[in-house]
Protein backbone atom coordinates (compact mmCIF):
# COMPACT_ATOMS: atom_id res chain seq x y z
CA UNK A 1 0.00 0.00 0.00
CA UNK A 2 1.37 3.24 -0.90
CA UNK A 3 0.71 5.39 2.05
CA UNK A 4 2.16 8.60 0.91
CA UNK A 5 -0.20 9.10 -2.13
CA UNK A 6 -3.34 8.85 -0.09
CA UNK A 7 -5.22 11.57 2.30
CA UNK A 8 -4.47 11.36 6.22
CA UNK A 9 -8.24 10.00 6.86
CA UNK A 10 -7.68 7.51 4.62
CA UNK A 11 -4.73 6.71 5.64
CA UNK A 12 -5.52 5.78 9.14
CA UNK A 13 -8.88 4.11 8.33
CA UNK A 14 -7.18 1.76 6.25
CA UNK A 15 -4.05 1.21 8.27
CA UNK A 16 -6.18 0.25 11.19
CA UNK A 17 -8.16 -2.05 9.36
CA UNK A 18 -5.86 -3.84 7.61
CA UNK A 19 -4.11 -4.16 11.52
CA UNK A 20 -7.48 -5.18 12.86
CA UNK A 21 -7.22 -8.06 11.01
CA UNK A 22 -4.09 -9.19 11.67
CA UNK A 23 -5.07 -8.70 15.29
CA UNK A 24 -7.71 -10.89 14.72
CA UNK A 25 -6.27 -13.57 12.83
CA UNK A 26 -3.43 -14.07 14.86
CA UNK A 27 -5.61 -14.46 17.92
CA UNK A 28 -3.93 -11.66 19.50
CA UNK A 29 -6.92 -10.44 21.62
CA UNK A 30 -5.92 -13.18 24.13
CA UNK A 31 -3.14 -10.75 25.38
CA UNK A 32 -6.29 -8.87 27.32
CA UNK A 33 -6.43 -11.07 29.58
CA UNK A 34 -2.55 -11.19 31.03
CA UNK A 35 -2.82 -7.24 30.70
CA UNK A 36 -6.15 -6.48 32.42
CA UNK A 37 -4.87 -9.27 35.01
CA UNK A 38 -1.43 -7.32 35.79
CA UNK A 39 -2.89 -4.11 35.59
CA UNK A 40 -5.56 -4.55 38.47
CA UNK A 41 -3.25 -5.92 40.19
CA UNK A 42 -0.75 -3.11 40.16
CA UNK A 43 -2.92 -0.59 40.62
CA UNK A 44 -4.34 -2.06 44.02
CA UNK A 45 -0.79 -2.35 45.30
CA UNK A 46 -0.31 1.37 44.03
CA UNK A 47 -3.09 2.40 45.53
CA UNK A 48 -2.47 1.12 48.77
CA UNK A 49 0.77 2.88 48.73
CA UNK A 50 -0.32 5.95 47.86
CA UNK A 51 -2.33 5.91 50.58
CA UNK A 52 0.59 5.04 52.66
CA UNK A 53 2.23 8.04 51.61
CA UNK A 54 -0.53 10.93 51.85
CA UNK A 55 -2.03 9.46 55.22
CA UNK A 56 1.05 9.74 57.11
CA UNK A 57 2.73 13.59 57.46
CA UNK A 58 6.04 12.48 57.60
CA UNK A 59 6.19 10.86 54.39
CA UNK A 60 4.58 13.78 52.64
CA UNK A 61 7.43 16.00 54.05
CA UNK A 62 10.55 13.86 52.60
CA UNK A 63 11.39 14.77 48.77
CA UNK A 64 11.85 11.50 47.83
CA UNK A 65 8.38 9.85 49.00
CA UNK A 66 6.72 12.64 46.98
CA UNK A 67 8.63 11.30 44.18
CA UNK A 68 7.87 7.78 44.99
CA UNK A 69 4.08 9.16 44.82
CA UNK A 70 4.34 10.86 41.88
CA UNK A 71 5.76 7.92 39.91
CA UNK A 72 2.86 5.93 41.54
CA UNK A 73 0.50 8.69 40.38
CA UNK A 74 1.82 8.75 36.50
CA UNK A 75 1.88 4.76 36.68
CA UNK A 76 -1.58 5.08 37.80
CA UNK A 77 -2.38 6.78 35.18
CA UNK A 78 -0.53 5.78 32.62
CA UNK A 79 -2.37 2.15 33.31
CA UNK A 80 -6.12 3.01 33.95
CA UNK A 81 -5.55 5.03 30.05
CA UNK A 82 -3.51 1.93 28.75
CA UNK A 83 -5.82 -0.59 29.74
CA UNK A 84 -9.18 1.29 28.21
CA UNK A 85 -7.28 1.24 24.98
CA UNK A 86 -6.47 -2.05 24.84
CA UNK A 87 -9.72 -3.49 25.89
CA UNK A 88 -11.30 -1.17 23.02
CA UNK A 89 -9.15 -2.84 20.44
CA UNK A 90 -9.51 -6.25 21.87
CA UNK A 91 -13.47 -6.23 21.42
CA UNK A 92 -13.53 -4.30 18.64
CA UNK A 93 -15.11 -0.84 19.66
CA UNK A 94 -15.03 1.89 17.05
CA UNK A 95 -13.91 5.06 18.13
CA UNK A 96 -13.13 8.69 17.01
CA UNK A 97 -9.57 9.22 15.98
CA UNK A 98 -9.90 12.31 17.80
CA UNK A 99 -10.70 10.56 21.09
CA UNK A 100 -7.95 8.20 20.63
CA UNK A 101 -5.59 11.37 20.27
CA UNK A 102 -6.38 12.30 23.43
CA UNK A 103 -6.56 8.96 25.36
CA UNK A 104 -2.29 8.64 23.62
CA UNK A 105 -2.00 12.22 24.72
CA UNK A 106 -2.64 11.61 28.23
CA UNK A 107 -0.77 7.92 28.55
CA UNK A 108 1.85 9.43 26.59
CA UNK A 109 2.61 12.15 28.94
CA UNK A 110 2.04 9.94 32.10
CA UNK A 111 4.70 7.29 30.27
CA UNK A 112 6.91 10.71 30.17
CA UNK A 113 6.31 11.60 33.47
CA UNK A 114 7.33 8.47 34.79
CA UNK A 115 10.61 8.32 33.16
CA UNK A 116 11.30 12.44 34.54
CA UNK A 117 10.34 11.00 37.94
CA UNK A 118 12.45 8.40 37.86
CA UNK A 119 15.31 11.11 36.95
CA UNK A 120 14.67 13.22 39.50
CA UNK A 121 14.94 10.13 42.14
CA UNK A 122 18.35 10.18 41.37
CA UNK A 123 18.89 13.54 41.37
CA UNK A 124 17.68 13.47 44.43
CA UNK A 125 20.02 10.74 45.92
CA UNK A 126 22.85 12.72 44.50
CA UNK A 127 21.49 15.83 46.71
CA UNK A 128 20.66 14.35 49.63
CA UNK A 129 24.40 12.22 49.44
CA UNK A 130 26.41 15.25 48.89
CA UNK A 131 25.17 18.46 50.57
CA UNK A 132 23.46 15.78 53.78
CA UNK A 133 23.44 19.13 56.11
CA UNK A 134 21.76 21.86 53.45
CA UNK A 135 19.64 18.74 51.68
CA UNK A 136 16.31 19.73 53.85
CA UNK A 137 16.76 23.82 53.51
CA UNK A 138 17.65 23.32 49.71
CA UNK A 139 14.21 21.13 49.05
CA UNK A 140 11.67 21.48 50.97
CA UNK A 141 7.91 20.34 50.33
CA UNK A 142 6.93 23.03 48.84
CA UNK A 143 9.75 23.83 46.11
CA UNK A 144 8.96 19.97 44.99
CA UNK A 145 5.46 20.78 44.37
CA UNK A 146 6.74 23.58 42.13
CA UNK A 147 9.18 20.99 40.79
CA UNK A 148 6.84 18.62 40.50
CA UNK A 149 4.28 21.04 38.79
CA UNK A 150 6.87 22.30 36.38
CA UNK A 151 7.72 18.60 35.04
CA UNK A 152 3.84 17.63 34.65
CA UNK A 153 3.63 20.76 32.54
CA UNK A 154 6.64 20.01 30.23
CA UNK A 155 5.63 16.28 29.81
CA UNK A 156 2.08 17.84 28.82
CA UNK A 157 2.79 20.84 26.65
CA UNK A 158 4.14 19.13 24.01
CA UNK A 159 2.21 16.63 22.98
CA UNK A 160 -0.92 17.96 23.54
CA UNK A 161 -0.08 21.13 21.43
CA UNK A 162 1.05 18.45 18.58
CA UNK A 163 -2.47 17.00 18.98
CA UNK A 164 -4.02 20.15 18.71
CA UNK A 165 -2.67 20.97 15.54
CA UNK A 166 -3.38 17.79 14.34
CA UNK A 167 -7.18 18.22 14.98
CA UNK A 168 -7.26 21.58 13.75
CA UNK A 169 -5.62 20.42 10.26
CA UNK A 170 -8.32 17.87 9.49
CA UNK A 171 -11.89 19.03 8.25
CA UNK A 172 -13.82 16.25 9.94
CA UNK A 173 -12.76 13.49 12.32
CA UNK A 174 -12.72 9.65 11.37
CA UNK A 175 -13.85 6.47 13.56
CA UNK A 176 -11.26 4.17 13.49
CA UNK A 177 -11.54 0.22 14.36
CA UNK A 178 -8.15 0.40 16.41
CA UNK A 179 -6.23 2.90 18.81
CA UNK A 180 -2.53 2.36 18.23
CA UNK A 181 0.23 4.36 19.26
CA UNK A 182 2.58 2.87 16.69
CA UNK A 183 0.26 4.36 13.78
CA UNK A 184 -0.27 7.76 16.04
CA UNK A 185 3.52 7.93 16.26
CA UNK A 186 4.24 7.21 12.66
CA UNK A 187 1.25 10.17 11.79
CA UNK A 188 2.62 12.54 14.08
CA UNK A 189 6.32 12.12 12.34
CA UNK A 190 4.74 12.86 8.92
CA UNK A 191 3.88 15.63 10.05
CA UNK A 192 6.20 17.03 12.25
CA UNK A 193 9.46 15.43 11.68
CA UNK A 194 11.75 17.47 13.15
CA UNK A 195 9.93 18.55 15.95
CA UNK A 196 9.10 15.11 17.34
CA UNK A 197 12.83 14.24 16.77
CA UNK A 198 13.91 16.75 18.62
CA UNK A 199 11.11 16.81 21.51
CA UNK A 200 12.34 12.50 22.26
CA UNK A 201 16.19 13.48 21.78
CA UNK A 202 16.75 16.14 23.71
CA UNK A 203 14.78 15.04 26.79
CA UNK A 204 16.65 11.78 26.58
CA UNK A 205 20.00 13.17 26.23
CA UNK A 206 18.91 15.62 29.30
CA UNK A 207 17.56 12.86 30.97
CA UNK A 208 20.72 10.41 30.27
CA UNK A 209 23.27 12.92 31.40
CA UNK A 210 21.91 13.74 34.27
CA UNK A 211 21.37 10.01 35.56
CA UNK A 212 25.29 9.34 34.42
CA UNK A 213 26.48 12.49 36.06
CA UNK A 214 25.02 11.75 39.69
CA UNK A 215 26.13 7.84 39.45
CA UNK A 216 29.51 8.75 38.56
CA UNK A 217 29.49 11.83 41.45
CA UNK A 218 28.11 9.35 43.98
CA UNK A 219 30.88 6.98 43.34
CA UNK A 220 33.39 9.29 43.49
CA UNK A 221 32.37 10.85 46.33
CA UNK A 222 31.32 8.05 48.22
CA UNK A 223 34.30 5.76 47.51
CA UNK A 224 36.38 6.27 50.09
CA UNK A 225 33.26 5.52 53.02
CA UNK A 226 33.74 1.43 52.35
CA UNK A 227 29.69 1.40 51.19
CA UNK A 228 30.99 -0.29 47.71
CA UNK A 229 33.03 -2.99 49.28
CA UNK A 230 30.16 -5.71 50.34
CA UNK A 231 28.49 -7.72 47.57
CA UNK A 232 25.12 -7.06 48.84
CA UNK A 233 25.91 -3.41 50.26
CA UNK A 234 22.73 -1.17 50.66
CA UNK A 235 24.79 1.37 47.78
CA UNK A 236 24.64 -1.51 45.37
CA UNK A 237 21.60 -2.63 46.12
CA UNK A 238 20.28 1.39 45.28
CA UNK A 239 22.42 1.29 42.16
CA UNK A 240 20.78 -1.78 40.98
CA UNK A 241 17.02 -1.24 41.51
CA UNK A 242 17.46 2.24 39.52
CA UNK A 243 19.42 1.02 36.72
CA UNK A 244 16.85 -2.19 36.36
CA UNK A 245 14.01 0.41 36.71
CA UNK A 246 15.59 3.09 34.23
CA UNK A 247 16.36 -0.28 31.73
CA UNK A 248 12.73 -1.22 32.06
CA UNK A 249 11.31 2.40 31.40
CA UNK A 250 13.14 3.30 28.66
CA UNK A 251 13.07 -0.15 26.66
CA UNK A 252 9.49 0.37 25.21
CA UNK A 253 10.81 3.73 23.82
CA UNK A 254 13.55 1.38 22.10
CA UNK A 255 11.22 -0.73 20.96
CA UNK A 256 8.53 2.05 19.33
CA UNK A 257 11.59 3.03 17.57
CA UNK A 258 12.02 -0.09 15.90
CA UNK A 259 8.48 -0.57 15.15
CA UNK A 260 8.70 2.83 13.21
CA UNK A 261 11.46 1.89 10.93
CA UNK A 262 9.40 -1.43 10.54
CA UNK A 263 6.72 0.53 9.66
CA UNK A 264 8.15 1.97 6.89
CA UNK A 265 9.93 -1.27 5.50
CA UNK A 266 7.67 -3.14 2.76
CA UNK A 267 9.48 -6.02 2.68
CA UNK A 268 8.52 -6.67 6.68
CA UNK A 269 5.53 -9.38 6.91
CA UNK A 270 2.41 -7.40 8.55
CA UNK A 271 1.82 -9.71 11.03
CA UNK A 272 5.75 -9.68 12.27
CA UNK A 273 4.91 -5.46 13.41
CA UNK A 274 1.50 -6.81 14.40
CA UNK A 275 3.48 -9.06 17.08
CA UNK A 276 6.17 -6.84 18.28
CA UNK A 277 3.51 -4.19 18.84
CA UNK A 278 1.74 -6.33 20.83
CA UNK A 279 4.20 -7.56 23.02
CA UNK A 280 5.86 -4.38 23.65
CA UNK A 281 2.07 -3.12 24.73
CA UNK A 282 1.28 -6.00 26.92
CA UNK A 283 4.51 -7.29 28.28
CA UNK A 284 7.59 -3.90 28.15
CA UNK A 285 4.93 -1.29 28.92
CA UNK A 286 3.88 -3.39 31.87
CA UNK A 287 7.08 -4.49 33.36
CA UNK A 288 8.24 -1.13 35.10
CA UNK A 289 5.03 -0.19 36.14
CA UNK A 290 4.31 -3.99 37.72
CA UNK A 291 7.83 -3.75 39.59
CA UNK A 292 7.92 -0.31 40.52
CA UNK A 293 5.85 -0.69 44.30
CA UNK A 294 8.09 -3.14 44.87
CA UNK A 295 11.63 -2.04 44.16
CA UNK A 296 10.79 1.66 45.23
CA UNK A 297 7.60 1.65 47.28
CA UNK A 298 8.21 -1.51 49.35
CA UNK A 299 12.01 -0.95 49.32
CA UNK A 300 11.83 2.05 52.10
CA UNK A 301 11.54 0.83 55.72
CA UNK A 302 9.09 3.77 56.58
CA UNK A 303 6.63 2.92 53.81
CA UNK A 304 6.76 -0.38 54.87
CA UNK A 305 6.12 -0.04 58.34
CA UNK A 306 2.96 2.49 57.33
CA UNK A 307 1.70 -0.17 55.31
CA UNK A 308 2.18 -2.94 57.85
CA UNK A 309 0.11 -0.25 60.20
CA UNK A 310 -2.61 0.31 58.00
CA UNK A 311 -3.14 -3.07 57.59
CA UNK A 312 -3.01 -4.78 60.76
CA UNK A 313 -3.99 -1.76 63.14
CA UNK A 314 -6.13 0.49 60.67
CA UNK A 315 -7.52 2.40 63.86
CA UNK A 316 -4.33 3.63 64.77
CA UNK A 317 -2.79 6.64 62.63
CA UNK A 318 0.96 5.94 61.38
CA UNK A 319 3.28 7.71 63.79
CA UNK A 320 6.68 8.32 61.75
CA UNK A 321 9.30 10.32 62.41
CA UNK A 322 12.62 11.12 60.93
CA UNK A 323 16.07 11.77 63.05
Amino acid sequence: MDLGNMEPGLQISNITEEWAKSFRKLHMEFFVISTTVFTLATLIVNFILLACIFRTHALCQETRYLLVANTLISDVLFLIFHLTTQLCNSTGVVISWTVCELVTTVTATAYSSAILSVTLMVVDTYAAVRWPLKYREFLPPARTHRILLGMWLFATTYPLTLVILMVSDRKQDEEVKMCLVLILLWFMETKNTVGNHLYLLITAIVCAILILYCYIRLYMVTKTQGIWQSRFSRARGTLLVHGILLMLYFTPSFVFSVELILFHRKDINHDVQVWISTVNMSVFMLLPRACAPYLYGLRYREIRETLIQLLFHPRCRPQITFS
